[in-house]
C-alpha cells in the first residue's frame, strides 16, 4: 500500500518525526485521528487528500477480526517505533510514568540527532528549553524532593572544575525545573518571552549561592530573572530579604541619573519603589530557602555595598 499510494519514505518521516520533536519543545501526543499534529506532518509532505484517507486492513485471524487504520497515521506510528527502538524517543508507555502524559519524548541522542538534522549547534545544547526524556528524570527528582532541615545552599561535595554528562543534566535540569517554577518569567519584571524561532526563552535560571561558589543546583537555591535582573543579582544591585523584599544597595547614590535606564525606565531605582512585588512560585515549598537569600546578602550585596567611593566618582569595577 505504501507504494500504491505513493507515501513517504519510512526514514523520510523519522526525520521529519525528529524535527517536528524538536520545534515543539520535545514532546508530541500520540498519532490519534484529529490531532494537530498529523495533519502539520501531513502537510509537510504535501499529502493528497486519497493519501490521508488510505485505510490500512489489517486481519487478527486467531480473534477472528478485522481492524481498519489510516495508513498516514499507521506510517507516523511505525517511524517513532523505530525511533523508540533506537533510544531516540521514549515511548508513551515510558513517558507517562514520568510526567503523567502520554507523549512520545526525544532522549538526550535523539535530541542530538534532531539538532543535527535542524543546523543548530551543538553548541547550542545547554540553553535550548528543548525536553529530553533524561532531563525529565532530574527535574522529577529537583521538584519531587523534600527540603531537609538543616539545608545548606553550598554543596561542600560539588566539583565545577570539570563538566560531565551528569553534571549537565543536571545544569539542564535545574535550569528547567527553576524557570517552570516561575511560569518562565522574570521574578522581578515578569517579563515573559521567547526567541522568535522559539528555540530561547528570555528567562534564566539564576543560582542564589553562584553554581562557581559550589551552590546547589536544586530548586531552593534558584529564581528566575530576565537577563537584566539576573546580572543585577549577582554583581549585587539588589538582594532579597527573606520574606522576599526587594533591597536595593545604598550604592545607587554614586550612580549617575542617566545611568541603569533603559529609554525612559529606570530598572535599578524602580526596584527602590515599595509596590514592586516578587513574582513567587505556587506552591511555596518552591520559593527560595532563607539560608540560600541570606548567603548572597552577606557575601555579594554586603561585600558590594561596602566599597568606599574614595574619588567621589562612579566605582570603576
Amino acid at each position: 500500500m505504501l507504494q500504491q499510494f505513493k507515501m513517504p519514505a519510512r526514514k523520510e518521516v523519522e526525520q521529519a518525526l525528529l524535527r517536528v520533536l524538536f520545534q515543539r519543545g520535545g514532546a508530541i501526543t500520540e498519532f490519534g485521528s484529529g490531532e494537530e499534529i498529523v495533519n502539520e506532518m501531513a502537510d509537510e509532505f504535501g499529502l493528497t487528500l486519497d493519501q490521508r484517507k488510505a485505510v490500512l486492513q489489517t486481519t487478527y485471524r486467531a480473534e477472528n477480526r478485522v481492524k481498519n487504520s489510516l495508513l498516514w497515521h499507521r506510517l507516523l506510528f511505525r517511524a517513532a517505533d523505530v525511533l523508540a527502538n533506537a533510544d531516540m524517543v521514549s515511548r508513551p508507555t515510558q513517558t507517562v510514568r514520568l510526567t503523567k502524559r502520554k507523549e512520545w519524548m526525544l532522549t538526550e541522542k535523539g535530541l542530538d540527532a534532531a539538532m543535527r538534522l535542524s543546523n543548530i549547534s551543538p553548541a547550542r545544547k545547554e540553553s535550548l528549553p528543548v525536553k529530553s526524556f533524561e532531563v525529565q528524570k532530574v527535574v522529577k527528582s529537583l521538584v519531587e524532593s523534600t527540603k531537609p532541615p538543616d539545608y545548606d545552599p553550598v554543596d561542600r561535595n560539588k566539583r565545577v572544575t570539570q563538566v560531565t554528562t551528569e553534571s549537565a543534566l543536571r545544569g539542564r535540569g535545574f535550569r528547567q525545573a527553576v524557570t517552570e517554577a516561575y511560569d518562565l518569567k522574570c521574578a522581578v519584571c515578569g517579563l515573559k518571552i521567547w526567541s522568535p524561532d522559539y528555540l530561547s526563552w528570555e528567562v534564566q535560571a539564576a543560582h542564589i549561592v553562584p553554581n562557581r561558589l559550589l551552590g546547589r543546583d536544586d530548586i531552593w537555591n534558584g529564581i528566575a530573572f530576565c537577563h537584566l535582573h539576573h546580572w543585577a543579582f549577582d554583581v549585587g544591585w539588589f538582594t532579597l530579604s527573606e520574606d522576599f523584599r526587594i533591597e536595593l544597595s545604598p550604592q545607587i547614590g554614586n550612580f549617575p541619573a542617566s545611568f541603569g535606564k533603559v529609554q525612559n525606565y529606570d530598572f535599578i531605582r524602580a526596584l527602590a519603589d515599595e509596590s514592586t512585588k516578587m513574582f513567587l512560585p505556587t506552591p511555596a515549598e518552591f520559593r527560595p530557602d532563607y539560608r540560600a537569600l541570606r548567603w548572597h546578602r552577606d557575601n555579594i550585596f554586603s561585600k558590594s555595598t561596602n566599597i568606599k567611593n574614595i574619588t567621589g566618582t562612579p566605582c570603576q569595577r
